[in-house]
């Protein structure tokens, strides 16, 4: 998707096979390559080849999550496979790891700048993690697995969407809405007077903390956490099973004890140990925090009128409460001061030029997949074309639950392809000729997926395979949790944080209150956070051979809870394994720990920023060049440290979230 655009319009099917053929065409070519091989030959052309089936990718799973339907999910069932095995095809070529592993065994003598040397040492271990020294026996099972598990990956995607869409609850009357602010009640309205509230991904429900009437929050919160757990056709417990057992045995026909250990042995981590190690100190701090917290909720409870104990549903219900009596914070009161234009123009895109010098320019004469997104060229301080940003903000039917970046293309500056990202978010769409306005908890997530837009815009690295996000998982999460966290600054919230009719500004209380939200929430959120890390370890920590069956799932999943002291009730367990998407349908699957580990890396570097002044020309420049234009090509850590003056520790991540 080049800086003018493209078209949706395309028959993904076909358009995908086309350009599968072409890029076979291309690694054949390579494959068949004078010899010896050079970096040009090789790397550089593997780099520049499939641009056409790179861009037929990443629309399809941008379609398939955001605009939903049956034709879509077929199309996506059908095409997984064949895409999975055409990708192990180019990772089993002999020819084109040869070519590969004799360029890394004269990587020295190359004469290779630090970009070639970072693309080459990424292609090598790449080769060798996806099988090719492996016999071709094993190759073929590695093979069948990998079909196997994105057939898999796709049921569930399907299955939760089925799930989520069937479990949406339904009222009968207002009165039972107590409490719910108008603009939810809008939202949850239907043509014959009563209401459906549709449910959000994950678990956690935006109208738990609202609803006065007890009885209706569990009912909530009950059909959220039932989603993929009660039996019929899309019940996804024994996907669950599949999955991780088949995972595990790829590990091990690749050397290595568990799928957790071949996923961390890939990340800044570098080991199972260092991530528990981690995990168990902030998950310690958490759970005495959230207990304490625990007992206060537990009185509120008590003093309405409920025996008690303390449930998933109620927890929401009175932290909000006694936040608004403490803070005199009330989310319908705040929305009226974070208008969605302000929050873009003054907010996310006064900050890139601030810090980046970045320019973004609304493009009403580009395509858009949907009515509802809208697209800005983006352009560096030097007038260089950086690429497209798209905002895709509403929720709707067809589109799942929560908030993430995809990549319409990924910068390939070696190829002429420019970044091209798009938001995509859940917002609650405004009654017609409504203004668009935002809850708290829309603009930090807004900004958190900015922070993974700017990682894709900022990258100046000519190889798209050590370029722009394609780092390691447990470090990806740091621009966005780093952004996410500048939302709520004092040095930027009073920004763009106006009254939609007065312009009145926020108040100082009101900033210092959001400001500190990360603070007062930590226990709660830092213990459902280790929670779903720790149960991501759990399933993937499993070793080739053992095998939990589909009715042990909820057995399986409290155990992780009481092993490692999380079992605090009214927290719950915010990710259970039948919705947890970012383990069964996505990427994070063995590397969930990499939001606590980026955590640790924006602890530091807000730290840095706070001694600059807040966000600068300088401190951006510095942060972009050091860090974040320089995608895998540096060591994340040790730039960080270069740039922070810092190392990076858990002490700092739990002062931050008031756990010390």
């Amino acid at each position: 998707m080049r800086s003018g655009g493209a078209s949706f319009d395309v028959a993904l099917g076909p358009e995908l096979e086309a350009a599968m053929a072409e890029h076979r065409t291309e690694v054949n070519a390579i494959a068949e390559g004078p010899w010896p091989p050079t970096f040009e030959d090789t790397i550089a052309a593997l780099e520049g080849s499939g641009d056409r089936l790179h861009r037929a990718e990443r629309l399809l799973g941008y379609l398939t999550s955001a605009l939903s339907t049956p034709e879509l999910r077929a199309v996506e069932a059908e095409m997984l496979p064949r895409i999975q095995a055409h990708h192990d095809g180019v990772a089993f070529d002999a020819r084109v790891f040869a070519r590969i592993e004799d360029l890394a065994a004269r990587r020295d003598e190359l004469g290779l700048d630090a970009e070639q040397a970072a693309a080459l040492e990424r292609y090598h271990r790449d080769a060798v993690r996806a099988g090719a020294t492996l016999d071709e026996a094993a190759q073929a099972r590695l093979g069948a697995i990998n079909e196997r598990l994105t057939t898999l990956a796709a049921t569930f995607r399907a299955n939760l969407l089925e799930e989520t869409a069937a479990l949406a609850v339904p009222v009968a009357t207002a009165a039972e809405l107590d409490g719910l602010p108008e603009a939810l009640r809008d939202a949850a309205a239907r043509d014959d007077g009563t209401y459906l509230l549709r449910l959000d991904s994950p678990a956690a429900q935006p109208a738990l903390e609202h609803l006065h009437d007890r009885a209706l929050r569990e009912r909530l919160y009950a059909a959220a956490v039932a989603r993929g757990r009660r039996g019929g056709p899309h019940d996804n417990r024994g996907i669950v099973c599949e999955l991780v057992m088949l995972r595990a045995e790829r590990a091990g026909l690749l050397g290595f004890g568990s799928h957790a250990e071949y996923a961390i042995a890939d990340q800044t981590a570098g080991s199972v140990a260092a991530v528990m190690e981690m995990l168990e100190a902030v998950a310690a701090a958490a759970a005495t925090a959230a207990r304490a917290e625990e007992e206060r909720h537990t009185a509120a409870l008590r003093a309405d009128g409920h025996d008690g104990p303390l449930e998933p549903w109620d927890w929401p219900y009175y932290a909000a409460r006694e936040r608004r009596a403490r803070n005199r914070s009330d989310d319908a009161r705040l929305r009226e001061f974070l208008a969605l234009d302000g929050v873009v123009q003054d907010g996310l895109f006064a900050l890139a030029a601030e810090l980046y010098g970045l320019t973004f320019t609304a493009r009403e004469d580009l395509p858009v997949p949907h009515p509802d997104v809208r697209v800005w060229a983006v352009t560096g301080a030097d007038g260089r074309d950086r690429g497209l940003l798209y905002l895709d903000l509403y929720a709707r039917e067809g589109k799942s639950g929560g908030a993430w970046l995809d990549g319409f293309a990924e910068p390939a500056p070696l190829i002429g392809r420019r970044a091209s990202g798009v938001i995509v978010m859940n917002a609650t769409r405004p009654a017609d000729g409504a203004p668009v306005l935002l809850t708290p908890l829309d603009v930090r997530i807004l900004f958190h997926e900015f922070g993974h837009a700017l990682h894709l815009l900022l990258s100046d690295v000519a190889y798209p395979r050590v370029a722009g996000f394609n780092v390691a998982f447990d470090v990806v999460e740091f621009p966005s949790k780093f952004h996410e966290s500048l939302a709520v600054a004092e040095t930027v919230l009073p920004r763009f944080a106006r009254h939609h009719e007065t312009g009145a500004p926020l108040s100082a209380a009101d900033v210092e209150t959001l400001e500190g939200d990360e603070r007062e929430s930590g226990p709660y959120t830092s213990t459902q956070a280790a929670a779903a890390s720790l149960l991501d370890q759990a399933w993937h920590g499993l070793a080739p051979g053992e095998r939990v069956e589909p009715e042990d799932v909820d057995a399986f999943e409290d155990a992780v809870l009481e092993r490692h002291g999380l079992a605090v009730r009214g927290v719950g367990l915010r990710y259970r394994s039948t919705f947890f998407s970012h383990l069964f349908a996505g990427i994070y699957a063995g590397t969930h720990y990499s939001y606590t580990w980026s955590a640790m890396l924006e602890a530091a570097a807000l730290a840095w920023l706070d001694e600059q002044g807040g966000p600068t020309r300088a401190a951006g420049e510095r942060l972009r060049d050091g860090l974040l234009a320089r995608g895998a090509v540096v060591d994340p850590l040790a730039a960080l440290r270069a740039v922070t003056g810092r190392e990076a520790s858990v002490e700092p991540m739990l002062e931050r979230r008031g756990l010390v």
